[in-house]
């Protein structure tokens, strides 16, 4: 706009301009002007204060948007009417604030200070996330504002200030803790870098789960023996538990052994696998693993490899037939049936194991007329996996075919894969 208005050639470094062309610019009718100059970074303080009264939002967003914007103009704009206006400015104030002390005059920086404080209070709760967001790593910003943020109404403002401000106090956190409505705050406290046993017992005593997963997880959390006995004695039910205590750091033998008493067969393997285990206790472990996989027919990790690396090779060797998967279901061999199946099918094999769990005799045969066996493959898989006799077996039509129409059999594995 300004280019036709003073007759600049486009794409040119644009020359300066005079006071007066600036004052008669800034009442210029076009508002399309009126931004351009206001987004000039050579505009000069008094005329850019001017331009954040303007009538328009797009003129007053692009005196936000501008570096060289007074501080002056800047308190104008963090009460303006216009959402996207205070967006802008809190976008730029909130990456001022980590310099705040390095350069600025004494009166600027109360001035920052100032308008980051109101717009910590917007009543727009975007623009408070902005600045939670912008300051949360800051420790040249007044205490005041960083708790205010802490106890948000809105998780996604708390959350960031929660998880990563060290200016927040043990009592701040303690006080948060006690009064969250939100998973999502007792999260963001569980994820902080560093956390006080006082901190950890509060999180524990709320009994939300997914918090106390974070916490688990978290290498950081001080976490007492005591509390952590505590987390054990429920741990049982709560699988999301399993993994982070598992993987915790400095377990004693005893939680070890309380562990391996509840955790899936997979996740002992990984226990057993720890560093820090003492001899005794590692093959008290690895004992809980053969009996683990003996009581549910689970699969360890070896045997999965293993199983796997068979699969693909007589796959890659066009073996894998009808023939080996009848002589693989008769000795009983699950882990290379669900890898095969899986690459016959071209199934995940998460797929294939939801459906061999299910004991489903119709999505067992889906899945063999999707691997491209042989219905009979098919009937032998239902009676030796499932055990199933007589009317319970899902025979085929004809002596040979499959009996179900081809878009039940797509329907079945469909519906497994969504659930894997």
């Amino acid at each position: 706009m300004l280019d036709r208005l003073f007759g600049w050639s486009e794409g040119k470094d644009k020359p300066a301009i005079t006071y007066e062309q600036e004052k008669e610019v800034a009442r210029h009718p076009d508002a399309g002007v009126r931004k351009d100059l206001a987004g000039r970074p050579d505009a000069r303080p008094e005329i850019l204060y001017f331009l954040a009264a303007d009538t328009s939002s797009d003129v007053r967003r692009a005196v936000a948007e501008n570096p060289t914007s007074p501080r002056q103009a800047e308190q104008l704009l963090a009460t303006d009417s216009d959402d996207e206006v205070r967006l802008v400015l809190a976008h730029k104030i909130g990456r001022l604030i980590p310099d705040i002390d390095s350069g600025e005059a004494s009166h600027l920086q109360e001035l920052t200070i100032d308008i980051l404080n109101t717009l910590a209070q917007d009543q727009l709760p975007k623009v408070r996330q902005v600045i939670a967001e912008e300051i949360k790593n800051a420790t040249q910003v007044p205490k005041d504002i960083v708790a205010r943020l802490a106890r948000d109404v809105e998780a996604v403002v708390s959350a960031p200030v929660l998880q990563y401000s060290v200016l927040l106090s043990d009592d701040d956190l303690l006080e948060v803790v006690a009064g969250a409505q939100q998973p999502a705050v007792l999260a963001s406290v569980a994820q902080r870098a560093q956390l006080s046993p006082a901190v950890c017992d509060a999180i524990v005593a709320t009994g939300d789960e997914s918090s106390i997963a974070s916490l688990l997880a978290n290498h950081g959390a001080q976490i007492r023996e005591d509390t952590l006995d505590r987390v054990i004695d429920a741990a049982p039910s709560r699988r999301p538990w399993h993994q982070p205590l598992v993987r915790r750091p400095s377990l004693s033998a005893a939680a070890v052994r309380r562990i391996a008493g509840f955790v899936a067969a997979a996740l002992l393997d990984e226990l057993a696998a720890r560093a820090d285990l003492d001899p005794e206790t590692e093959r008290y472990v690895r004992q809980r693993v053969r009996e683990r996989l003996k009581e549910t027919g689970e699969t360890s990790a070896e045997d999965e490899a293993a199983a796997r690396a068979r699969a693909d090779a007589a796959f890659a060797a066009g073996k894998l037939d009808d023939e080996m998967m009848l002589a693989a279901v008769h000795e009983d061999d699950r882990p290379f049936v669900a890898q095969a199946l899986s690459l016959k099918s071209g199934d995940a094999a998460d797929t294939v194991r939801e459906i061999l769990a299910s004991h489903s005799p119709r999505a067992l045969v889906a899945l063999c007329w999707k691997a491209k066996l042989a219905m009979r493959t098919a009937v032998g898989m239902q009676r030796t996996l499932f055990g199933l006799k007589g009317a319970a077996v899902v025979n085929p039509r004809g002596g040979t075919d499959y009996p179900m129409t081809e878009e039940e059999m797509i329907w079945f594995v469909g519906y497994f894969a969504r659930a894997a």
